[in-house]
């Protein structure tokens, strides 16, 4: 018989070579398809928090920054602003903020914000996505007659007060959204990321 002379420990020893060079050829191969899951170092920056300087803002004035490609409008917020804020209520889609998708926990509040005087906004309206416009003064427009200060967008008429809460009857769904943030200090806002968020 021809099979006799078959060394069978090296039949084993040729099969487990082959079985771990094999197992080897695959991890290689899956490497690259493994690391093109992860996100490039240019979207790794585009979603990296973003430090913004508050030092230099005056009561009533409003700082741009740049995050994930949207645009961070930081507003100081006058106290007649604030203390006008509760009336705007029955005017409003949401005035308790009660959609959690447009704020963070901490921004479930009547100024939806960490501190009642500096609001952090992403600056595109809810409806389809235009840049609304800061009208700060409380005075009547030609857009509402009974104007308290606010945002008003003119690709289609949407209107926002002065902590991004939406009016009833217009177009926008939502509620302005509020970025996650927190104060590394008094003139600093890390936006992009919740404080002891890892």
């Amino acid at each position: 018989m021809a099979n006799d002379g078959v060394d069978k420990g090296r039949r084993r020893f040729l099969t487990a070579t082959t079985a771990v060079v094999g197992g080897v050829g695959v991890a290689v191969a899956a490497i690259p398809f493994i690391k093109s899951w992860q996100p490039s170092a240019r979207a790794k920056t585009a979603g990296a928090p973003v430090e913004a300087d508050i030092s230099k803002l005056e009561v009533g004035q409003m700082v741009m920054y740049e995050w994930r490609g949207q645009p961070i409008w930081i507003i100081r917020r006058t106290q007649e602003q604030l203390d006008v804020l509760p009336s705007l209520d029955p005017r409003l889609k949401d005035p308790k903020s009660e959609n959690g998708d447009q704020q963070p926990a901490f921004a479930q509040n009547e100024y939806r914000s960490l501190k009642p005087e500096t609001l952090v906004i992403v600056g595109l309206c809810t409806h389809l996505g235009c840049a609304p416009k800061l009208y700060p003064e409380l005075t009547p427009e030609p857009f509402d007659a009974d104007w308290k200060g606010g945002f008003f967008c003119p690709c289609h008429k949407s209107r926002f007060d002065m902590a991004g809460r939406v009016f009833d009857g217009v177009p926008a769904p939502t509620n302005l959204v509020v970025p996650p943030y927190y104060y590394v200090d008094d003139n600093h806002i890390m936006i992009g990321i919740s404080e002891g968020a890892a």
